[in-house]
């Protein structure tokens, strides 16, 4: 199975492989974070945005919100949800934007969707270049030291006639900048079970390595992954969400 086979080919069950998500406590997270650490525009893009719900969120708060994923499928969907918006197709790790951005996003540990350390760097430097001078690159990620391999999150949701449970886990070797996430759907009908797995590639960094790599570009704000505080990071939890400012 191709790495991308859950982002198009099974698109159509991503909401609900999302559905335990709260997409508004995070945009409005977000937001506050641009207003507390950024400046005041309202222009923004959403790095592999999906099917759409963050930008229809942060459309809601006012911005001029656009969104760019490597998945037609899902940018179809997102068109669908957010029509006043613009979607682009293409890669994060190389994109270019016609006029300069208020604040970046990029959610649900996406940024760990570049390949390696480089391909990382050149999204760290795309961002960089898209944004106004006192922008904001907003994202969360995962230190892979602190990766337990043991563990994994699980809901089941229904839809019609259908049970589907969703299962997802990080996995890292030890050493190296690659680790997978691990992601799996069961659907059951009417005693008919189909269940597709799909281990995606995903770059493995600590958060030492990925402060050392922002601070060239921006002054640099580690904070503990809740949406709805504003904590330093402990130094202890293995997620953080990192408030990237350009000078």
């Amino acid at each position: 199975m191709s790495s991308n086979y859950l982002y198009t080919d099974l698109s159509t069950y991503y909401d609900l492989m999302c559905a335990d998500i709260s997409y508004q406590a995070q945009s409005y997270g977000a937001r506050r974070l641009h207003q507390l650490f950024g400046n005041d525009g309202n222009t923004h893009l959403d790095l592999a945005c999906g099917t759409g719900p963050h930008v229809r969120h942060f459309i809601d708060f006012g911005f001029q919100s656009s969104g760019l994923d490597i998945s037609q499928p899902m940018l179809e969907q997102a068109k669908a949800r957010c029509p006043e918006a613009r979607f682009s197709l293409g890669d994060m790790c190389d994109f270019r934007v016609d006029e300069p951005l208020d604040l970046i996003t990029c959610f649900l540990y996406s940024i760990h969707y570049s390949s390696g350390i480089e391909k990382l760097k050149q999204c760290i430097a795309s961002a960089h270049s898209a944004l106004k001078p006192g922008g904001v690159f907003c994202f969360n990620s995962v230190d892979k030291n602190k990766i337990d391999n043991s563990l994994f999150e699980r809901h089941t949701v229904t839809q019609g006639e259908s049970l589907f449970t969703f299962s997802s886990a990080w996995h890292f070797c030890g050493e190296g900048e690659k680790q997978g996430l691990k992601l799996s759907i069961t659907k059951a009908t009417d005693g008919v079970t189909q269940s597709w797995d799909d281990e995606h590639p995903m770059v493995a960094v600590s958060f030492e390595e990925l402060a050392n790599i922002l601070q060239p570009y921006f002054d640099v704000h580690i904070l503990e992954h809740d949406y709805e505080k504003i904590m330093p990071w402990s130094k202890t939890s293995g997620n953080a969400i990192f408030v990237c400012v350009k000078a």
